[in-house]
C-alpha cells in the first residue's frame, strides 16, 4: 500500500515539513506536519491491519530516483523497503506485507488510512478497526447512502434519467459538496455561501433537518450590515467579505423554500450571532480576514430581511439591483466594479425571493413586507421598462451605462440566466418570457455538441474589461461553454413554461451517461460519466470536453430539475405532492417514494399524450382530488398506492 503524505496545500509548501514515525503500540506509520497553522497537533496514520512486514516513508526510495508509480523501485526482485522515517524525507507511506496463495486461495488485505486529532487518538483508532467486523462496518455504510438515496426510486422512458436521479446525483450533492467539500479541482474545504445554500435545497426533500441546520450556519456568516463571507473556511472562521451582490439574497430565497417544502416557521424565530469584522474601503473589492463573533444576535428572520434590506438600497439609475463585483457569475467581477453597473439576472432573483419572503413577514414585519413589495413592483417594472431587448432580456450593464448581453454586444449577446430566470422569477410577461427561452433554445442550445452554452459569443476581442472571465480562452469554462448550473435553470424554466419535452431533451442533453456512450464518446468527454461536470468546452479541438467535475452545484439543480420540474414530485411538511410536467411522447412513469415512514407507490399514465395536466388520481383505489399544483397524499406513516392520468 502506497500514499503520498500533503497535510497543507500543495507537496511544495509542505512536504519538507512533515515527520514520520511508527507508532510503537500498533506499529502503524504516522506522519504530521509540525508547521501546519490551520490543523496544528493533527497526526495522519496508514496500517495494513497489522500485518505489515516492512514500510518506509521515504518517497524518493520508494518510487527511485526519477522514478514513479508505474514501477516503484522498491517493489523490483529483492529491493526491500527501507524502513526511513522521520524528519527531511520527500514524505509517504509505502507499507508491505507478503501474501503467498495456493491455487484458488484468496486472501483479503485492508489498508487503513486516516487523520486523528493526537497520536494517541490515531493509536486508539488503529486498534478499533483492526478488532471490528470490517463487513458489518461496510454494511453500515451502504445502509445509509441506500436509506438516503431510496428516498425516492423512479422508472422513466429514459433509463439514463433514472439512474442519475435514483443515487448519483444526491450522492454527488451529499459526498463532494455538502460533506467534503473538495474534489480533485477543488480542495479547500470551504464553504461558499451562496453554493451550499443550493445544495441545501436539493435535500430538502428527503433531509430537511440538513438544510435546516445550514441555513443557521450560513446565516451564521452574516455582518451587521446586511452582507456575508463569500466563502469561509470552516475550521478557522477565516474567509472572504467581498462585495458580490446575490449573497444576501440567496438567504432569503433559500429559507423561504425551506420553509415551504418542511412546513417549519419556527425556524425563523432561530436566534444567531451576526460577525464582527471591518467593512469594506472604498474602492476595496473584498478582504480575506478572521472575523470574531459580535455581541448582536438575531432571529434567522432577522439576518434574512437584512440581507433584502441592504439588497434593495443598492438599486441602480435604471431601478435594476446593482452588481457590485460579480453577481451569480463571479467572473464577471468588472462589469460593475465602479458601482454603478446594474444586474438583470439579480433583478429577477430579488423579485422572486420577495414575492417567496414577504408572506412570512406579514406577521413579523408588516411594514417591510410591504416596503419589499413595492420595491419588487418597481424592480418589475425597470425590467420590463429597461432589459427587454426585443426577442431577449440583456443580462447587465457596465458601469457607464453600455448593456451587456444585448443583441448590440459583439460578445455575450445573449446569457441563458436572464431567460430561464425571467421564467423561474414567475414575475416576465408570459409571452416575452416564452419568447426568451425561444432565443435561448435558438440561440444556446447546440444538440449536434449536446450543448446548452451559457452565453454567446464569447469574451475575446471586445475592449471592454468584464472581469477575469475573459482570462479563460472562448469556450471554456463561463467564457462561453456549457456551465451546468446554469444550464439547469433552463431546464426548470422549461418545465414551469409546461414545455415537458424540451425539459426533458435538455436533460437529456446536460445527462453525463449520454456524453460516454461509445469509446468515440468517451475519448472526447475525457471525464467520468455518472456525475454531473460543471462546464464542457465549447470550442475546437475541444468541443464537447468535460472540465471541472464533482465539485459543482449544478448536481443538486439537476436532482431538482428532474424530480420537481419534469416529474412533479415534491414535498410540503406532510404532504406528497405530484404534478408531473412530462414529455407528450412518453406513456407515463413510475416512482417509489419512502419518506417520513409513509410509502408511495407513483404510476402515472399519460393516454393523452399532452404530458401534463392530472385529468383523474386514485388513491389506494379510491379517487383523490385534483388541485392546481396536483394530488396531495399525506405522509401518514402508511403504504399507499397513487395512480395519476394524464
Amino acid at each position: 500500500a502506497y500514499a503520498q503524505w500533503i497535510l497543507g496545500t500543495a507537496n511544495g509548501n509542505a512536504g519538507a515539513f512533515i515527520v514520520s514515525s511508527i507508532d510503537a503500540a500498533t506499529g502503524a506509520l504516522l506522519a504530521r506536519n509540525p508547521w501546519s497553522t490551520a490543523f496544528p497537533g493533527r497526526v495522519a496514520f496508514a496500517d495494513l491491519g497489522g500485518a505489515q512486514t516492512a514500510h518506509t516513508a521515504d518517497r524518493t526510495a520508494f518510487l527511485g530516483r526519477g522514478g514513479s508509480t508505474a514501477a516503484p523501485a522498491a517493489l523490483a526482485p529483492r529491493q526491500p523497503l527501507s524502513g526511513a522515517t522521520g524528519a527531511g524525507l520527500d514524505p509517504c507511506a509505502a507499507l508491505q506485507r507478503v501474501v503467498e496463495l495456493a491455487p484458488g486461495q484468496s486472501a483479503e488485505v485492508v489498508f487503513f488510512l486516516g487523520q486523528c486529532e493526537s497520536a494517541e487518538t490515531a493509536s486508539a483508532l488503529v486498534r478499533r478497526y483492526r478488532d471490528v467486523d470490517l463487513d458489518a462496518v461496510l454494511a453500515e455504510v451502504t445502509g445509509h447512502w441506500k436509506d438516503l438515496l431510496a428516498s425516492v426510486q423512479v422508472r422513466t422512458p429514459d433509463r439514463a434519467m433514472d439512474i442519475l436521479l435514483n443515487g448519483w446525483l444526491l450522492y454527488q450533492v451529499m459526498a463532494c459538496r455538502i460533506r467534503a467539500r473538495s474534489a480533485f479541482y477543488q480542495s479547500s474545504g470551504a464553504y461558499g455561501f451562496r453554493d451550499q445554500m443550493q445544495d441545501g435545497m436539493a435535500l430538502t426533500f428527503a433531509r430537511p433537518e440538513g438544510t435546516r441546520a445550514h441555513l443557521l450556519r450560513a446565516a451564521g456568516r452574516q455582518f451587521p450590515e446586511g452582507d456575508v463571507q463569500h466563502w469561509w473556511l470552516p475550521h478557522s472562521g477565516q474567509g472572504v467579505r467581498t462585495r458580490i451582490s446575490d449573497d444576501r439574497v440567496w438567504l432569503a430565497y433559500a429559507t423561504a423554500t425551506y420553509v415551504a417544502a418542511a412546513q417549519d416557521p419556527a425556524v425563523l424565530d432561530e436566534v444567531v450571532p451576526f460577525l464582527d469584522g471591518p467593512p469594506l474601503l472604498p474602492g476595496e473589492h473584498d478582504a480575506f480576514f478572521q472575523p470574531m463573533q459580535a455581541d448582536v444576535s438575531a432571529t434567522l428572520f432577522e439576518h434574512c430581511a437584512r440581507g433584502l434590506d441592504q439588497c434593495l438600497e443598492l438599486t441602480g439609475a435604471h431601478g435594476l439591483p446593482l452588481m457590485g463585483t460579480g453577481d451569480w457569475n463571479d467572473g464577471m467581477n468588472r462589469v460593475a466594479q465602479g458601482g454603478q453597473g446594474e444586474s438583470v439576472w439579480l433583478g429577477w432573483l430579488l423579485v422572486r425571493t420577495i414575492a417567496l419572503f414577504a408572506p412570512l413577514a406579514d406577521a413579523r414585519d408588516p411594514a417591510r413586507a410591504g416596503r419589499w413589495r413595492d420595491h419588487a413592483q418597481a424592480v418589475r417594472g425597470a425590467l420590463e421598462r429597461e432589459a427587454w431587448d426585443g426577442a431577449w432580456y440583456r443580462r447587465a450593464t457596465y458601469d457607464d451605462g453600455t448593456w451587456l448581453g444585448s443583441k448590440d454586444s459583439e460578445e455575450c449577446a445573449i446569457d441563458s440566466i436572464a431567460q430561464s430566470w425571467a421564467v423561474l422569477s414567475e414575475a416576465a410577461d408570459p409571452q416575452r418570457a416564452a419568447t426568451a427561452m425561444a432565443s435561448l433554445q435558438q440561440h444556446l442550445v447546440r444538440r449536434e455538441e449536446q450543448l446548452l452554452l451559457l452565453f454567446t459569443p464569447p469574451f475575446d476581442q471586445t475592449p471592454r474589461d468584464p472581469g477575469y472571465i475573459k482570462g479563460y480562452p472562448p469556450g471554456l469554462r463561463e467564457n462561453g461553454g456549457q456551465y451546468s448550473h446554469a444550464a439547469m435553470w433552463a431546464v426548470l424554466a422549461f418545465a414551469k413554461l409546461g414545455e415537458g419535452g424540451k425539459a426533458a431533451e435538455l436533460f437529456a442533453l446536460l445527462n453525463p451517461i449520454n456524453h460516454a456512450r461509445t469509446p468515440e464518446e468517451a475519448a472526447r468527454y475525457k471525464v467520468e460519466p455518472y456525475v454531473v461536470a460543471a462546464d464542457v468546452y465549447s470550442v475546437a479541438p475541444h468541443a464537447g470536453r468535460g472540465g471541472w467535475t464533482w465539485y459543482t452545484g449544478a448536481a443538486g439543480w439537476m436532482h431538482r430539475a428532474g424530480m420537481e420540474g419534469i416529474l412533479g414530485i415534491r414535498r410540503e411538511g406532510g404532504w406528497l405532492l405530484v404534478d408531473p410536467c412530462i414529455p407528450a411522447q412518453w406513456p407515463g412513469f413510475e416512482a417509489t417514494v419512502n419518506l417520513a415512514g409513509t410509502k408511495v407507490a407513483i404510476r402515472v399514465d399519460a393516454p393523452s399524450q399532452r404530458g401534463r395536466g392530472i385529468t383523474g388520481a386514485l388513491l389506494d383505489g379510491a379517487a383523490l382530488p385534483v388541485s392546481g399544483d396536483g394530488v396531495r397524499v399525506a405522509l401518514d406513516g402508511a403504504a399507499h398506492t397513487l395512480h395519476i392520468t394524464l
